[in-house]
């Protein structure tokens, strides 16, 4: 298999904020229902796209471009969300209601545009090739996840969401957001956001099994500088 050191199709940010509210993650879960309905709606239309995307796919190779670009905006949307509320608990800037980039939101969501996507892979990545990835989400964000409910993705569920606790407590009582534990809930994220993306279509690359932490995109090699192995699988 060839090497390619560019980086993963998806790529995750955060900006942990320096300053946040010891107690206002108390009541996210009541300021952040409004984007909770719409997004429920949004990941309504995600399916719906994705099933029509699934036959493009199948006889052309090919993602429509408008259809990509409105589920990165329903990703990049419920990423904002997360990372605002029980996710990450990482900001408390209110998130935009809005599908597209906002480039100064401390948390933000690209996927990069295929080309062309093989026509044999679509009839078997989101399902056999992601499963070993789904056990793992599950743990990650909950067991729903596995199931069919990747609307935990902001809802902050299994370990990651134990974790953003133990995050809200540390700043109820001591007014900070301990910076380790804020990496490992980043990389736990990130690691979901891009199975999400897999498995609906949107990319051939198989993501890494790997926990890449912290607020900011890995470099593309090793820290003793070999490429890591990225290829995307082919059929």
């Amino acid at each position: 298999m060839e090497t390619n050191t560019s980086p993963y199709p998806l790529q995750l940010t955060g900006e942990l904020s320096p300053q946040l509210s010891r107690g206002l993650w108390l009541v996210k879960w009541l300021l952040a229902i409004p984007h909770f309905v719409v997004l429920c709606f949004l990941w309504v239309a995600f399916v719906v796209v994705d099933a029509v995307a699934f036959f493009a796919i199948l006889f052309t190779g090919r993602y429509p471009r408008a259809l990509f670009g409105f589920n990165v905006g329903v990703l990049r949307w419920t990423w904002r969300v997360g990372f605002y509320s029980y996710s990450a608990l990482a900001t408390d800037r209110y998130p935009p209601f809005t599908l597209a980039d906002v480039p100064d939101y401390p948390a933000r969501l690209e996927v990069a545009y295929p080309e062309s996507l093989s026509r044999g892979l679509v009839l078997v990545k989101w399902w056999l090739l992601a499963l070993p990835h789904y056990l793992v989400i599950a743990v990650f964000v909950g067991g729903a996840w596995a199931g069919g409910g990747i609307d935990r993705l902001y809802g902050g569920g299994g370990l990651v969401g134990l974790l953003v606790l133990f995050a809200g407590l540390t700043l109820l009582f001591k007014s900070r957001y301990p910076r380790p534990l804020y990496d490992f809930v980043l990389g736990m994220n990130r690691w979901a956001f891009r199975v999400a993306a897999y498995a609906a279509l949107m990319t051939d690359v198989y993501p890494p099994f790997r926990l890449d932490m912290g607020g900011s995109e890995p470099p593309t090699g090793t820290a003793d500088g070999q490429p890591l192995p990225m290829a995307p699988l082919t059929a």
